[in-house]
């Protein structure tokens, strides 16, 4: 039963609020989804160049952008893999953990 002027809220409010250290889970999911990202371009770039290798059938120029597809996904995945070994590389020379996004509490 409703009484007049009476509000029913469908959705409960959440009176709290936000707090700076809620960033690290941001920041956490957003890393987390460009590198799944990455590794998703990854391999379907290695997937075309070598679909593109397999159907050039000797034809200098198609294999040409196949073997430069097939480049640029391992210089990629290169990138990468270099980017974490000097994240690791600054921890272990300064002792500064920066692969994880933790805010001073």
């Amino acid at each position: 039963m409703k009484l007049a002027g009476e509000i029913m809220a469908a959705i409960p409010i959440n009176q709290d609020v936000a707090q700076l250290q809620e960033l690290e889970t941001v920041f956490g999911n957003i890393v987390q989804a460009l590198l799944a990202l990455a590794g998703i371009v990854l391999f379907i770039m290695l997937l075309t160049g070598g679909f593109k290798y397999l159907t050039a059938g000797g034809d200098p120029k198609q294999v040409e952008a196949a073997q430069k597809t097939l480049t640029y996904a391992i210089a990629g995945l290169v990138l990468i893999a270099l980017a974490y070994l000097i994240l690791k590389l600054i921890n272990v020379f300064t002792g500064v953990d920066v692969l994880n996004f933790l805010i001073s509490r």
